[in-house]
């Protein structure tokens, strides 16, 4: 993998690439800070709490998770507008691993600020209204879906299996989630993930320092080597969606975690040999 950006976040999450503005954008969550880069353009945005995840809604807007609402960004003016509160009277959590669903939805994860156990939970917003899918959860990750709509996967992270979540015709859970794929066994840390055109599941491994790809029934297919070793989430992106995005991160390390990991923190890019889909629109 060759660097796309080698700005280092402490915590690189939620990569998005703008299927309207062909742009990607990512953020360094204790930072509080949305980065992007467009060609050789490069841009930031810092706002006062925590931010972690977005959805885009129109060529200029995007709807950012912070650590305690979802509110409507305008790229171009800088204009925030609360949308709704995100676990605001919570003051131990924030906002972590985020997408939007091929109905329109936004689902987003919340956890402890310190990985507090079970702290977290993980929502849905849809049509103006947040609910909550699952409660007692960790680190939420791997949020992401099926091409067809009709399944979301997620994890929760120090469990390591990757869950498969039956979803109906508005988008909503129905029935229970089953283990697709069991990571304990190897000792691995799912983290953030993104579905291709086929369905195939690109999981990006914490520690590992590689995005593992993952067949729909779960069956592992390959793996694709990252440039630094706390690998955070995937992007699919690039004029014919064929590029891999990944974060990375420094968290958690000191001096010497840094020297032997010297690339943390930076943005990593690779012909992926796969296609990607354009995330779909929010709808508010």
């Amino acid at each position: 993998m060759r660097v796309f950006d080698d700005r280092p976040c402490s915590l690189g999450e939620g990569p998005l690439w703008h299927p309207e503005r062909a742009q990607l954008f990512w953020f360094d969550i204790p930072a509080g800070k949305l980065l992007s880069r467009r060609g050789d353009k490069r841009f930031e945005w810092t706002f006062a709490e925590m931010v972690s995840a977005a959805g885009w809604v129109d060529r200029t807007r995007l709807l950012i998770a912070s650590e305690s609402s979802l509110f409507l960004f305008d790229l171009e003016t800088e204009a925030a507008r609360a949308i709704v509160p995100l676990e605001a009277d919570n003051m131990v959590t924030r906002s972590n691993d985020g997408r939007a669903d091929p109905h329109g939805g936004f689902w987003i994860g919340t956890m402890g600020k310190h990985a507090e156990p079970q702290a977290g939970a993980i929502y849905r917003y849809f049509d103006g209204q947040l609910r909550r899918i699952f409660a007692g959860i960790s680190i939420p990750n791997a949020l992401c879906f099926a091409p067809d709509g009709q399944t979301a996967y997620f994890t929760d992270t120090p469990t390591r299996k990757v869950m498969a979540q039956p979803l109906g015709a508005d988008g909503w859970p129905e029935g229970a989630a089953q283990v697709l794929v069991d990571l304990g066994g190897d000792g691995l840390n799912p983290d953030g993930a993104v579905t291709d055109a086929e369905g195939n599941l690109w999981i990006a491994q914490w520690g590992g320092a590689r995005v593992a790809v993952h067949a729909p029934d779960g069956t592992f297919l390959r793996a694709v080597s990252v440039g630094a070793k706390k690998a955070s989430c995937p992007a699919f992106g690039g004029p014919e969606l064929d590029q891999l995005f990944v974060t990375t991160a420094q968290e958690g390390y000191d001096a010497a975690g840094l020297a032997g990991d010297p690339l943390a923190g930076q943005v990593f890019h690779i012909a992926a040999g796969a296609r990607g889909r354009p995330e779909p629109r929010v709808r508010l």
